[in-house]
C-alpha cells in the first residue's frame, strides 16, 4: 500500500471513531425535527439528535413547528457519576420513608391505644420482676449456706489452709454463686430500664400516631 493511500485510510478509521464516540453519547432520538444553536452560533436541524449540540439543550418539533420535548446536553462521566449518587440517595430515601410507615402501620395495629400500650408494659416489667425474685430467693438460700460453711470455717479462722477441702471448695462455690446471682440480678436491672426506655420511645411515637388517625368530631 502507497504511504498516501495508508495514511488517508488512517484518518477515515480515526475520524470514523470520534463520529461513533460522539454518537454513543447521543440521548435517545424522540421522533420529530430536531433544532439547536451550535458553538459557532449555527441555527442547525435535523431529524435526529444533532451530534454538534450535544453540549447544549436541543428541541424537538412536532410538524407544526411547536415545541415537542427538550432533550438536555450530554452528561460527562463526572455529571452521569453525580446524577446516579443523587438517584441513589432519592431511592435509598424513599425506601427509608416507605419503611417507617410500614413500621407505623405495625405499631398502630398492635398498640390502638394507651391502655394496651400501658398493659403489654407493665407485664413485660412483671416477667422480668419474677425472675429477678427467683434470683434473689437462690441468694438468699445461698446465704444461708454460707452461714453453715462460715460455722464449720470457724474452726480454721487461724489457718484456713488446714481446713478441709471439701469446706474450702464449698466456700468457693457459694462465692462463685452468689456472684453468678448478684450479676444476673443487676443485668435484670438494667432490662428493666432498656425496656422503660423503648416503651417510652414507643409513647411518643404512638401519641403522634393516634392524633393523626383518630376520627374528625362528629364522625
Amino acid at each position: 500500500m502507497r504511504l498516501g493511500n495508508w495514511y488517508g485510510a488512517a484518518v477515515c478509521v480515526g475520524l470514523s471513531g470520534l463520529v461513533v464516540g460522539a454518537w454513543a453519547q447521543t440521548p435517545p432520538a424522540i421522533a420529530g425535527v430536531y433544532t439547536c444553536v451550535d458553538a459557532k452560533g449555527r441555527k442547525l436541524t435535523a431529524d435526529r439528535p444533532i451530534p454538534e449540540c450535544l453540549d447544549r439543550e436541543q428541541k424537538v418539533l412536532n410538524p407544526s413547528g411547536t415545541v415537542k420535548a427538550k432533550v438536555g446536553p450530554a452528561l460527562t462521566a463526572q455529571e452521569r457519576a453525580d446524577q446516579e449518587q443523587k438517584e441513589k440517595r432519592e431511592i435509598e430515601e424513599r425506601s427509608r420513608t416507605a419503611d417507617e410507615k410500614r413500621r407505623d402501620r405495625a405499631l398502630l395495629t398492635r398498640y390502638p391505644s394507651k391502655t394496651v400500650h400501658d398493659q403489654e408494659r407493665q407485664e413485660a416489667l412483671g416477667q422480668i420482676a419474677v425472675v429477678i425474685q427467683a434470683a434473689k430467693n437462690r441468694l438468699d438460700e445461698l446465704g444461708k449456706q454460707r452461714v453453715s460453711i462460715d460455722e464449720e470455717m470457724e474452726f480454721y479462722k487461724k489457718d484456713t489452709s488446714k481446713a478441709p477441702a471439701y469446706v474450702r471448695r464449698q466456700l468457693d462455690e457459694n462465692n462463685q454463686s452468689q456472684a453468678v446471682q448478684r450479676r444476673f440480678i443487676a443485668e435484670q436491672e438494667a432490662e428493666i430500664k432498656r425496656v422503660n426506655v423503648r416503651f417510652e420511645d414507643e409513647l411518643v411515637r404512638l401519641r403522634q400516631l393516634w392524633t393523626t388517625t383518630s376520627p374528625a368530631p362528629g364522625k
